[in-house]
């Protein structure tokens, strides 16, 4: 911060200059209280930190990412093996989170379950982020023809309700890993592609970018050099805010029987096999271990996406 004596000189020759030009006092008292206000947002930045929630979560969706990425090599059990010996055994040494009805190991399904999850709400974003960002990113900065084409067109795909879009197309199409995530990349698209079009709008009109093209450069270096960086920060929050509602998806096709097919593990399969047959009588740890990995997971990529709108002081209402 800048003590008396810099904040005297700045005030000096503020009262200076508008001597001797005449309608320049204005100008300079904005400028003098912009920058207290851009003294002020840094120290706020400085002074907050993410805090104790931010580095759990952070932590938690790590953990479920290392174990889903090495359950090959974890000392673990064919999560498809059934022990008919161990029939709904409940948790213990040999089983930590204990069996389901045919004797597969909990802990082992949840694991490779977490696969499903993961595979399909990120690499859905991250496709969605490629294809819907940048065709925001350009629109949001040319605008005209281009631009009026794609909003309507992203309009359209939005009025469309997307869960029963998804459930249509798996129905008939086929239920695979890949077709789901396909599926849903698809879907997110025409979300991403506002969220990041409507950033973009906000950036385009700056002085920077302005200042880049009076000095001749060339658009895709505007786009990519001066807008993307700024736009950065939203994509990633509403990013991993849309993670985790693809999960949800997920999760409630696999529980309507339109995710990947048994016996291969996901949570929702998990889910879904908890609630019937009467194992939620007989042994609610079929149905209470995928619930509330998925209940953590997801709580934690909305304290990670939250916190960091809160950080880059990203207002939903702006966009």
């Amino acid at each position: 911060m800048p003590d008396d004596r810099e904040l005297s000189d700045t005030r000096s020759s503020g009262r200076l200059l508008s001597d001797q030009v005449p309608g320049l006092a204005a100008v300079d008292e904005l400028v003098v209280s912009r920058q207290s206000e851009t003294l002020d947002s840094e120290d706020i930045m400085v002074s907050k930190p993410l805090g104790i929630l931010f580095w759990l979560a952070v932590g938690w969706v790590t953990l479920v990412a290392l174990m889903a990425v090495l359950a090959n090599v974890l000392p673990l059990p064919n999560p498809d093996f059934q022990n008919y010996s161990a029939i709904n055994a409940s948790p213990g040494i040999h089983h930590l989170l204990g069996t389901d009805d045919l004797g597969r190991d909990l802990f082992s399904r949840l694991v490779f379950g977490a696969r499903v999850s993961l595979i399909v709400g990120f690499v859905s974003v991250v496709v969605g982020l490629l294809v819907g960002g940048t065709l925001g990113l350009i629109s949001g900065y040319k605008g005209g023809r281009l631009d009026a084409a794609l909003n309507a067109g992203s309009f359209v795909l939005l009025a469309f309700p997307a869960i029963v879009a998804v459930i249509a197309i798996l129905a008939f199409w086929g239920q695979t890993l890949f077709k789901i995530t396909v599926v849903l990349s698809v879907a997110v698209i025409p979300l991403l592609y506002r969220v990041v079009r409507a950033s973009s709008l906000s950036f385009a009109n700056r002085e920077f970018v302005i200042a880049a093209r009076t000095l001749g450069a060339k658009s895709s270096r505007i786009v990519f050099r001066e807008i993307l960086p700024n736009v950065v920060p939203v994509a990633i929050t509403f990013g991993l805010i849309t993670v985790a509602g693809v999960i949800v998806i997920e999760g409630s096709l696999a529980f309507l029987g339109l995710s990947v097919p048994p016996p291969a593990p996901s949570w929702g399969n998990m889910i879904s096999e908890g609630s019937s047959n009467g194992n939620l009588n007989t042994n609610p740890y079929i149905m209470l271990w995928p619930v509330l990995a998925m209940f953590l997971l997801l709580l934690s990529i909305n304290l990670i996406g939250d916190r960091l709108r809160q950080r880059f002081d990203i207002r939903e209402g702006l966009l």
